[in-house]
């Protein structure tokens, strides 16, 4: 006879499912997004409370953090008509468990204050294993605590750790940074400085460099300081915080503390306050040739602003590995100063089509493309 565990999990897929069939994602007005010519919208998964970073395992299943909710989920897809067909709770009562990523058939889980890891998770779907610690020697501050995580060429996870303010000098150099260990939790150390709160990075498909997302400081104004896409070439980099901001923005408090030739510029300034979250480098094929290794960023959209911003996908070009467009690529979860959407992350599928996870509406969208 299955667990108890094994049972709830198999009534929450089966309630799920009969809440897809009923609405189809008929509530949610995809009608109101606009997107370039000869892209098309669709409900990739409805229903997935909180929906946050997602991670795709080899065997093609979707797992998908979540904050307030608590839990960590996996969509499938069984048939492949580009629509899933179950969603399973993996993990719940966890602290943020935001940060999700894939690795030798494993799924690591970031916490505020650790990393978990369920092994085999794709053959045990249904009654996932306990999950063992891999570390959890990371701050307990919650503001800015929750983490974004991927695996890098290099085989090791990158953990970023917010700062624990909206603009503060920390002495524990772990706040404001990225970090980096191996697979099984050792050997931790700080990659890059500076980093106010990043929610999203990837590498460069040619040249393996690290891109990351970092959110501006508050209470400067509606239109300073822009969020930032960066570059980190190399370990050991600064990029401001809480010093300077932007290009060229000294921090009223901070901004006469250190120079401003000490830190790296961003590669590109990004709308005030926009959240920008979750970024990919498009590598798939089913896009136009012009979108190979362009960047895509998700932006949450503004808590704060007067006149609200964000809440879209924007699209930075690059040319010989520097940032020099960003345009709006799909954009509508935000209606008349009223948001029925909020972009978090994004996921590059084998297809091609790119999928973008949406915590206000607690949905996944797929995004294709059609010659």
């Amino acid at each position: 006879m299955p667990d108890r565990r094994r049972i709830a999990t198999l009534l929450t897929a089966f309630l799920w499912l009969a809440t897809v069939s009923a609405c189809h994602g008929a509530d949610l007005p995809l009608a109101d997004i606009s997107l370039p010519p000869g892209f098309a919208i669709s409900v990739y998964a409805p229903n997935v409370p909180g929906a946050r970073s997602m991670a795709l395992g080899a065997k093609g299943t979707l797992f998908v953090g979540s904050r307030g909710e608590g839990k960590v989920y996996a969509v499938i897809d069984r048939n492949g008509d580009h629509r899933a067909d179950e969603l399973l709770t993996i993990a719940s009562g966890l602290n943020s468990p935001n940060g999700v990523a894939f690795r030798d058939g494993s799924l690591y889980v970031a916490e505020i204050s650790r990393v978990l890891r369920f092994d085999a998770i794709e053959e045990r779907l249904t009654a996932p294993p306990k999950p063992v610690v891999v570390n959890a020697s990371f701050p307990t501050k919650t503001h800015h605590g929750w983490k974004f995580i991927r695996f890098g060429p290099d085989g090791r996870l990158y953990v970023p750790v917010g700062a624990p303010c909206n603009v503060c000098d920390e002495k524990d150099p772990r706040f404001a940074s990225i970090m980096r260990m191996d697979a099984d939790g050792r050997n931790l150390e700080i990659y890059a400085r500076g980093v106010r709160n990043s929610v999203g990075f990837d590498w460069h498909p040619r040249t393996r460099e690290l891109w990351f997302t970092d959110n501006g400081r508050d209470w400067l104004g509606d239109d300073r300081p822009p969020d930032e896409l960066n570059r980190a070439p190399g370990p050991g980099l600064h990029f401001g915080f809480p010093y300077w901001h932007g290009r060229n923005i000294p921090d009223p408090r901070y901004g006469t503390k250190r120079r401003q030739e000490e830190f790296v510029p961003p590669e590109k300034e990004l709308g005030p306050h926009v959240a920008a979250l979750g970024m990919r480098f498009y590598t798939g094929a089913m896009f136009p040739a012009t979108y190979r290794d362009q960047i895509f960023i998700a932006e949450h959209g503004s808590w704060n602003r007067s006149d609200p911003l964000g809440y879209r996908i924007t699209l930075v070009r690059l040319s010989e590995n520097r940032a020099v467009s960003y345009e709006t690529f799909a954009e509508g979860w935000l209606q008349d100063s009223n948001a029925w959407g909020r972009p978090v992350d994004l996921q590059v599928m084998p297809d091609g089509s790119l999928l973008v996870s949406d915590d206000k509406a607690g949905a996944i969208y797929r995004i294709s493309y059609r010659r």
